[in-house]
């Protein structure tokens, strides 16, 4: 007996029609969204990459003004040393040299630095030898300027100037990277945070205490430090939602 194979007709309705032009449409819209979150993504990295470069060329003025610094004071030692050799022909080198007073203070590097005809004004430099970054400590921002700074490197927030008594509150991006102090949470107790004011003097700064807390709590900025010389790092954590504090104490 031939066997009759009948095939059941497939009848495409106005309602599969529809469903299928639905299924295209959120594939294709699917996809559109993706390349827009993806360019979204590699342009915010490039504006990060870009805004960073400036922070490099800031800190890059500051070490050229401090080794100019070092270079007048150090001609200005020399010339000295001559002068009293030729008042004094028997003076000795060695006790003029022993003998020299050194400035107190020595003379400060220039604090505003202009790029690409915006000017910053730096307070500083923040160095944190376990996270492996350097970045210069810019002047409070105002309220209108804070967003626009921090793209650019860590910023005062409160507090007095670089290894001042007090407690020099300073605030930086949390980019879930290694850049400015996406890494904060990860230091510890011991841990040692550099300091280096614009007079070229560096003091060593031991974490003492880290915390998270909300962002409306703002304790950790007071300035009851009984003498001491203190700095305290904020930075964003989880998502936005809270801060990240690190605190440390001048050793």
């Amino acid at each position: 007996m031939n066997q009759i194979l009948v095939t059941q007709k497939l009848y495409v309705t106005p309602g599969l029609k529809r469903k299928k032009k639905f299924y295209k449409f959120d594939f294709f819209l699917s996809v559109f969204l993706v390349c827009i979150l993806f360019s979204y993504y590699i342009y915010a990295e490039y504006d990060r990459n870009k805004s960073e470069e400036v922070s490099k060329d800031i800190l890059e003025s500051i070490n050229i003004s401090f080794n100019q610094a070092n270079e007048e004071d150090a001609n200005a030692e020399e010339s000295e040393i001559i002068r009293v050799l030729l008042n004094d022909t028997n003076s000795n080198v060695n006790e003029i040299i022993e003998n020299e007073e050194p400035s107190e203070i020595p003379v400060a590097a220039p604090s505003v630095y202009e790029e690409n005809g915006i000017k910053y004004e730096a307070i500083g430099v923040v160095s944190i030898p376990k996270l492996g970054i350097t970045y210069p400590i810019l002047a409070k921002p105002t309220d209108d300027q804070m967003e626009a700074m921090l793209k650019i490197s860590v910023c005062k927030f409160h507090g007095p100037d670089a290894n001042e008594v007090g407690n020099l509150c300073i605030v930086g991006h949390n980019y879930h990277n290694s850049k400015f102090f996406s890494k904060l949470s990860t230091l510890a107790n011991g841990d040692i945070i550099e300091i280096k004011d614009l007079h070229g003097r560096t003091l060593e700064y031991k974490v003492y205490d880290q915390y998270v807390v909300e962002p409306t709590d703002v304790a950790c900025t007071s300035q009851l430090t009984h003498g001491r010389t203190e700095i305290t790092l904020i930075t964003c954590y989880n998502n936005g939602k809270q801060r990240t504090v690190i605190k440390a104490v001048a050793e």
